[in-house]
């Protein structure tokens, strides 16, 4: 699947406008507490003063966090980054979604969550894992080939957790909780079709022009830096807070 980068060259040519984006994404994705999979100040104090059944707001409020949620949108484009079929990506997108719908759903109805740091660092772990995956590391190093399906479910899951933990933080009424959770969940796969159809008009682009292969390695390690930079955040604020 990611032959194209198992030789890749010593020194892969800088991507300037790839890079670029990358790396401005990065800048305004971090800038305050959205380092953490956070949901905004305005957000938590209504979730936290509401009860009932609200549907269209949760149903919004889940699909502003998938919209604006860089971790999501960065493992995603690894995911799909050497995909090209769209059953493939219907394949790969549906067990991520599988994933996170199952941990957050259940994570928030049995009352039951992760550190928020701790699962933060596991999700920047994934897009790590996903660039060395499409950088064709694994097949070099240990010269075997990972279960991407299996890989692309359990982050799903870490991801699912890591929402999940938060919507605990904030003390969600249980007035209303089920169908609040659904129509949340219901929000965050329509976000996150939003930004997939977004990645993929995106990628096809970039696919057409000669350039992709030879900068694709150089996106990919760009990818890699910016969920190393997610790992050590979150977990110098575990350990500092």
């Amino acid at each position: 699947m990611h032959a194209e980068l198992q030789n890749p060259p010593a020194r892969p040519p800088l991507a300037r406008p790839i890079l670029t984006a990358l790396l401005v994404a990065l800048a305004f994705a971090f800038p305050s507490e959205a380092f953490a999979h956070a949901v905004a100040a305005g957000d938590k104090g209504y979730i936290q003063e509401i009860s009932g059944v609200h549907l269209i707001s949760f149903l919004y409020l889940g699909a502003k966090h998938m919209v604006t949620g860089y971790d999501h949108i960065l493992f995603l484009l690894g995911v799909i980054f050497f995909l090209y079929r769209l059953k493939d990506i219907s394949i790969y997108v549906s067990l991520f979604a599988i994933g996170h719908s199952t941990t957050m759903l259940a994570g928030v109805f049995f009352n039951f969550g992760i550190n928020s740091y701790l699962i933060d660092a596991i999700i920047g772990l994934s897009i790590v894992y996903k660039a060395l995956d499409n950088m064709g590391a694994y097949q070099r190093w240990f010269g075997f080939q990972p279960d991407t399906k299996a890989a692309t479910l359990i982050f799903g899951f870490c991801h699912g957790f890591g929402l999940s933990s938060k919507i605990l933080d904030y003390e969600i009424s249980p007035d209303g909780l089920l169908p609040n959770l659904l129509a949340f969940n219901v929000g965050v796969e329509i976000g996150q079709l939003l930004a997939l159809g977004a990645i993929l008009i995106a990628m096809g682009f970039w696919r057409r022009t000669p350039s992709f292969l030879k900068h694709a390695y150089t996106a990919n390690v760009v990818m890699m830096a910016a969920g190393f930079l997610l790992v050590g955040y979150q977990l110098t604020g575990y350990f500092v807070a």
